[in-house]
């Protein structure tokens, strides 16, 4: 239980990367958590209020913070060399999905952890989403025959101006996209494999707006619909048709129904996660599942591009 991993003196933690998602979900569920203390952060372009704040994680290093964690929120391209410096440093690390760019160096990173005997924690936020759970417990008993996903926002809602996700290395729609498939795999534990991927690369740009894709999990049929230029109400659903009934997951997560009975339960993903992080901390071990990732790249690896007119904010 997280119970067990506090202690008297509190993880003495720095965020590296003060963006949106920093913002929103990380230092919220920081600041309410007694297990942890924020006492740096690392931006090139932000500061945070009320602790040191640092260009990057050299000046952080040689500032000789006495540190135990970072929690690292930059985007996936680059975050190979900080998370290496913070483990050679002897710093657990935290990172927010997608752990890096590739899964060669999510291996790099791990392997580094391993030797050098400190906790990792690789996030998928939405595995902490107050459905997950429950659904995967009502599936186990259950014979799955079908699932669908659709996964439809605006990125220029949730990633305003924020070039670097349709860059090479940014993911594109595969950037909430993967949250679904974080959630399929957790509640579907099973041999993934991807079979097709159409994807809608924007002219001038390296990464898809829009994706549609077939897999399995051990034969079953699984389909997804990803879209980043969703206008009106945003959608985050998943259905999965059983022997016994459907289910599906609604609003990432957070509302499960089950054949009409609805259960719906407030945000609580990050701070789940940091409780999960204080119990690695506690018991120096290591958290890294790199399954989402993986089906990602290989929806990169098969997909057939299209270009499409070009995207502007």
């Amino acid at each position: 239980m997280a119970t067990e991993a506090m202690s008297a003196k509190p993880i003495r933690l720095a965020i590296i990367g003060v963006g949106k998602i920093a913002r929103d979900q990380h230092l919220p569920a920081i600041a309410n958590d007694p297990r942890f203390e924020l006492v740096a952060a690392v931006s090139r372009n932000a500061v945070v209020d009320g602790v040191d704040n640092y260009h990057d994680i050299a000046e952080l290093l040689a500032a000789g913070h006495d540190l135990d964690a970072v929690s690292i929120c930059t985007p996936p391209v680059g975050r190979s060399a900080i998370a290496m410096a913070a483990l050679d440093a002897g710093l657990d690390v935290m990172m927010e999905k997608p752990p890096a760019a590739t899964l060669s160096e999510v291996a790099r990173i791990e392997a580094h952890a391993v030797a050098a005997g400190r906790s990792l924690f690789a996030t998928w936020h939405s595995r902490e989403a107050a459905g997950v759970a429950p659904a995967r417990a009502w599936l186990a008993d259950r014979t799955v025959e079908r699932v669908t996903i659709a996964w439809r926002e605006d990125i220029r809602r949730w990633h305003p101006g924020q070039d670097w996700i349709l860059e090479a290395g940014g993911f594109g729609v595969f950037d909430p996209g993967i949250n679904a498939l974080s959630i399929v795999t957790e509640i579907l534990p099973g041999d993934w494999v991807v079979h097709r991927a159409d994807l809608q690369v924007p002219e001038g740009r390296m990464s898809p707006l829009a994706a549609d894709i077939d897999l399995t999990c051990d034969d079953i049929p699984v389909t997804a619909a990803f879209d980043f230029l969703h206008e009106g109400p945003q959608q985050w659903d998943i259905v999965v048709e059983t022997d016994d009934g459907a289910l599906k997951l609604s609003m990432g997560g957070a509302i499960l129904d089950i054949d009409g009975t609805v259960t719906e339960a407030t945000d609580a993903e990050y701070p789940g996660l940091y409780a999960k992080f204080a119990v690695l901390v506690g018991s120096h071990s290591r958290d890294v599942d790199v399954t989402p990732l993986r089906l990602v790249a290989d929806a990169f690896l098969v997909g057939r591009r299209t270009i499409v007119p070009a995207f502007a904010w």
